[in-house]
């Protein structure tokens, strides 16, 4: 049985996508590729952003410069508008997988214009934070993929149960934080805040993350073994950026915490 917490990566999405045509199907190399274009289209829409808000930094508030005010009403919309189009163009890909190579890039290009815009507003309040985060995000990757392919971690049936389980406490405690929040209920402040448990919390976030990673890569080898369409490859690589987008936001969390503290 395939099983991924990743909603975007299961047995579902390569079972229903059917057989590919003799000489087109899914391959290794192929996801490969497609997550590459995926991550430069992501990272041009944040670099796009990240000058927006970065290059006027040094000379905010100065005679014929933008204020911080005005900086942050410049690139705000663009700020929400990844945000929502982000997550109207990855139901769209999970709903209709065939369209994923159109439709994974403009996720891309959504979630670079957050990623970007986010990234920024925390690079100004602890430079140097941003570099630490891409940093320790691909260095994650890239251990997490020689262990899988080693065999030092295996996805056995336990351990995408154990994984599944915990990824969705996780998004359920989320999602009540966001409930509450918009009745002007703020979320915990030992969990939340740059306490102990709470730096506690975001690297125990950060784990799940990065063994969410695991699991992705065991679907994506099953799919191309299964000999699943070509297509899918942009829907393998969509659903690899979708943990990386999470593994990278959790990292900056847990990094903005420790700074706090400083």
């Amino acid at each position: 049985m395939m099983r991924s917490s990743n909603p975007t990566l299961n047995e579902n999405a390569f079972r229903s996508s059917g057989f590919a045509v003799p000489g087109r199907a899914m391959t290794i190399q192929g996801t490969v590729n497609k997550t590459l274009i995926l991550l430069a289209v992501l990272l041009v829409a944040a670099g796009w952003i990240w000058n927006r808000i970065i290059q006027p930094s040094p000379v905010v508030g100065l005679p014929g410069y933008p204020s911080a005010a005005q900086i942050q009403q410049g690139v705000l919309p663009f700020i929400f508008a990844g945000g929502i189009g982000g997550l109207i163009f990855a139901f769209v890909t999970i709903f209709k997988k065939e369209w994923a190579m159109v439709t994974a890039p403009l996720y891309a290009a959504c979630e670079g214009l957050v990623l970007g815009g986010l990234s920024a507003f925390f690079e100004i309040q602890y430079p140097g934070i941003v570099v630490q985060a891409v940093g320790l995000t691909f260095a994650t990757l890239f251990c997490l993929l020689m262990a899988y392919k080693s065999g030092m971690i295996r996805a056995t049936e336990k351990f995408k149960l154990g994984i599944f389980v915990a990824t969705a406490g996780i998004a359920l405690f989320y999602f009540i934080v966001w409930i509450v929040g918009m009745f002007g209920v703020s979320a915990p402040g030992f969990v939340m805040g740059s306490t102990p448990l709470g730096i506690g919390f975001s690297l125990f976030v950060v784990g799940i993350a990065a063994l969410n990673l695991i699991l992705d890569f065991d679907i994506i080898e099953r799919g191309a073994e299964s000999g699943a369409p070509e297509y899918m490859e942009w829907y393998g690589a969509f659903g690899l950026m979708v943990t990386l987008v999470w593994l990278y936001m959790e990292i900056l969390r847990l990094l903005s915490k420790v700074r706090s503290r400083n």
